[in-house]
C-alpha cells in the first residue's frame, strides 16, 4: 500500500492492494487531510472507505470497495469505477455516490440525505428505511434491475428504477415515492400502495435525476436515457397511514 503526492496536493493517490481495511482507511484519511480529492487504486473489498466524509472532499475508487462504502457520508463525493458491495451509503446524511457498475444489497440503508446513482442493477433491500425531513430528500437512481424488497419500509425520499423490480417491492412502504419505468400489473401493486402515471410534478423530479444520471453514465451506455419522465409510473402510499388496520389504536 502506498500514498504518493506533493506536499499539500490538490489531489493524491492511495494504492490499497491487499491492505487490511483498518490500514487502508488510515491511509485514505491521511491523504484526505492533505488533499481535497483522493484517487484510490487497487481497492480489494476494504470496508468503510469514505465513511463520514465531509463536503469538499472526494474519493475516486478504482477496484471493488468493500461493505459500507461512504457510510454516514456527510456531504462528500464518492465515485466507483467498477462494482460496489453491500450497504453503499449506509445512513448517509448528504453528498453524492456514483457507481459505474452495479451495487450489492441494502444500498442507502436508513439514508436521510444526498443522492446515489448506480449505472446498472442492485441487490436486495436497496433503499430500506430511507427517510426525509424538511429540505432533506434523499434519492437513489438504479439503472438496471433490482433485487427483492426494493424500498422496504420506505418512509421518505425518492427511488427511481429504470429496470424491473424483484419480488416484494415496497413491502411496508409508508412514505416517499418510487418511480418505475415499467408499469406493474394491477395485481402486482402492493396492498396499501397506489400506482399512477407520473404527472407534471413527478416529471420535473425525474428530469432532474435522470439528467444527472446521464451526466454520469450516458457516454458509457452509448446513449442517454430519456430524461423527460414521460412514461414513468409513481408508486406511493394510498394514505398517510396505509397500514393502520394492522395495528391496535
Amino acid at each position: 500500500m502506498t500514498y504518493g503526492g506533493e506536499e499539500a496536493p490538490a489531489t493524491a493517490t492511495v494504492r490499497l492492494g491487499t491492505a487490511h481495511f483498518t490500514e487502508a482507511n488510515e491511509a485514505v484519511r491521511a491523504a484526505l487531510s492533505d488533499a481535497d480529492e483522493v484517487r484510490v487504486e487497487e481497492a480489494h473489498a476494504q470496508r468503510y472507505l469514505g465513511c463520514a466524509m465531509p463536503a469538499g472532499k472526494a474519493l475516486r475508487v478504482h477496484g471493488v470497495p468493500g461493505n459500507d462504502l461512504a457510510c454516514y457520508l456527510d456531504g462528500g463525493e464518492v465515485e466507483v469505477f467498477g462494482n460496489a458491495q453491500d450497504q453503499v451509503g449506509n445512513t448517509m446524511n448528504d453528498g453524492c455516490i456514483v457507481v459505474h457498475g452495479r451495487c450489492g444489497d441494502a444500498a442507502g440503508y436508513g439514508m436521510r440525505g444526498g443522492r446515489i446513482f448506480v449505472r446498472d442493477g442492485c441487490g436486495w433491500r436497496v433503499g430500506i428505511h430511507m427517510k426525509q425531513f424538511q429540505d432533506k430528500r434523499p434519492a437513489i437512481v438504479i439503472g438496471g434491475d433490482a433485487g427483492s424488497f426494493l424500498g422496504e419500509y420506505l418512509a421518505g425520499g425518492v427511488i427511481v428504477l429504470l429496470g424491473r423490480p424483484g419480488r416484494y417491492l415496497a413491502t411496508g412502504m409508508h412514505g416517499g415515492v418510487i418511480y418505475l419505468r415499467h408499469r406493474l400489473a394491477d395485481d402486482e401493486v402492493p396492498a396499501g400502495l397506489v400506482q399512477k402515471p407520473a404527472d407534471a410534478d413527478d416529471r420535473a423530479v425525474l428530469a432532474e435525476l435522470l439528467g444527472q444520471y446521464n451526466e454520469h453514465f450516458a457516454e458509457e451506455l452509448g446513449a442517454p436515457v430519456e430524461a423527460t419522465g414521460e412514461g414513468f409510473f409513481r408508486l406511493s402510499p394510498a394514505s398517510s397511514r396505509p397500514y393502520a388496520s394492522m395495528y391496535a389504536n
